[in-house]
């Protein structure tokens, strides 16, 4: 009979993978012994692990080389990191060192790039592609750039008005794009994106403001799914009505030379997580190869702007079981130290998972169980996992400590939640730690952001 924990993964999981092993019953999260962090740290924890963000942006690079190679595609391939998943320093630093550009959301990106810029940690010609709606402060933030010799900034116009205004503050040339306003999948509540212009309408905006600009040069036709780049009929049609568009436009406008397909890479939630990404990036490179030599136009240079997938596997949460509740005769809801609606905001937002696992006692017997956090909010819980209906953890004991980790959390989180601010019922933000290696593979630590205490949560609230 099969009643240890290990064994329970062993018969419905895939295990060990890329990321996870276990050794002496503990568990390793890219062969980082997660106990020692614990015992060194504390929880709960945030740790970001760097290294994985430039090995994702690899991986990506690697898969479009090869299908570019494989589809005699002419072409080059940019990587942008899309900003808004996760503006830290430390995740821009590192991402930079893989020769990306970036893809700005707000005016206070652009003060982001100047700060590293700064810094000397990117040089003037770095790519900057701008996008989102635009308020007259991002919108002068773009321009001072651009008037600065940041040449090769590129804003992405969301609507009519942002041309004008660019017109009136931007003295030397410049390119800009247009962002499509694709159609939504049937689900929605909405049926055309809020963000963009309207198929219809880009290229009569194009020969009536754009063509016979004096400074402005469109360059780029950008196209982005909300719901991501799934193997979908609903995902091909789009991307065939954004190739339409830009064959009709590189017809008549010769300049423009780039396709930017957007983000929309999904990232492992499950360690059954099946997800061909060479497949996707090869049959994309050779739809849109194939589309423009049956039009007679020259194919694109192919954008992306991968936020998730550069930044979302390098982040866990570590918690430990605090005390276990028995509301009935069947369910037990287990206590962690922290909160899933402050810590984790997706899980209560938009019900979102992430690969859940014990950090230690792999080979005790395992429980059915709820997991709770500490707020009164009867919607912070987390119950089930994406491979089953529930969640099984080695059984709660009160003299042997449980711990559990939450793994690729690093998108999105920390801003949606609200970084060094006010949480809900007040729960404490937890200490954040970033894990590095140096040159010869050994592990670093360095805190980030020390836990909040309540002084720091008095003196927002104004009582101190």
């Amino acid at each position: 009979m099969k009643i240890k924990y290990s064994e329970l993964i062993d018969q419905t999981l895939y295990f060990p993978t890329e990321e996870f092993n276990v050794s002496e019953n503990n568990l390793l999260f890219h062969d980082i012994p997660l106990m020692d962090v614990v015992e060194k740290f504390g929880t709960p924890l945030k740790i970001s692990y760097l290294p994985r963000i430039s090995q994702n942006i690899q991986k990506a690079k690697s898969w479009f080389k090869e299908a570019f190679e494989k589809t005699e595609y002419k072409k080059n391939y940019t990587y942008c990191y899309c900003t808004k998943s996760s503006h830290f320093k430390f995740v821009l630093e590192e991402a930079l060192k893989n020769d990306i550009s970036i893809e700005t959301s707000s005016a206070y990106d652009m003060d982001i790039v100047k700060s590293l810029y700064d810094n000397g940690k990117v040089e003037k010609n770095i790519e900057v592609i701008c996008n989102g709606f635009k308020t007259d402060d991002y919108l002068a933030k773009i321009s001072d750039m651009i008037n600065s010799g940041f040449e090769n900034i590129t804003p992405i116009l969301d609507n009519y008005r942002e041309l004008d205004k660019l017109t009136e503050s931007i003295d030397t040339t410049f390119d800009i794009g247009i962002r499509i306003a694709s159609e939504e999948e049937p689900k929605f509540e909405f049926y055309t994106s809020r963000l963009g212009i309207g198929y219809k309408d880009i290229i009569p905006y194009y020969s009536q403001k754009i063509a016979e600009h004096p400074n402005a040069r469109l360059k780029m036709l950008h196209f982005f799914i909300n719901t991501g780049i799934k193997d979908t009929a609903y995902y091909w049609n789009e991307l065939y009505k954004c190739l339409r568009v830009y064959a009709r436009l590189k017809k008549i406008a010769p300049e423009v030379d780039s396709l930017n397909i957007g983000g929309g890479f999904p990232i492992k939630t499950s360690l059954n997580f099946d997800y061909d990404y060479q497949y996707m990036v090869e049959e994309i490179v050779s739809q849109i190869k194939k589309f423009c030599e049956e039009e007679g136009v020259e194919e694109p240079n192919i954008y992306t702007e991968f936020g998730s997938f550069t930044v979302g596997e390098s982040g866990a949460n570590i918690y430990k079981i605090i005390s276990q509740k028995r509301q009935n005769d069947r369910e037990k809801w287990n206590m962690i130290d922290s909160s899933f609606m402050t810590t984790l905001p997706d899980t209560w937002a938009i019900s979102r998972h992430f690969i859940m696992l014990p950090l230690n006692r792999w080979e005790d017997t395992y429980e059915r169980v709820f997991l709770g956090g500490l707020t009164c909010d009867s919607d912070d819980y987390y119950n089930s996992e994406q491979h089953t209906n529930a969640i099984y953890l080695p059984v709660f004991s009160d003299t042997k400590p449980l711990y559990i980790g939450f793994f690729h959390t690093g998108a999105y989180q920390e801003t949606i939640s609200g970084f060094g601010g006010i949480h809900h019922c007040l729960m404490p933000q937890p200490r954040h730690v970033l894990i590095q290696k140096d040159e010869n593979g050994e592990l670093q630590y360095e805190i980030f952001r020390e836990k909040q205490e309540p002084e720091d949560v008095l003196k927002i609230l104004g009582y101190k």
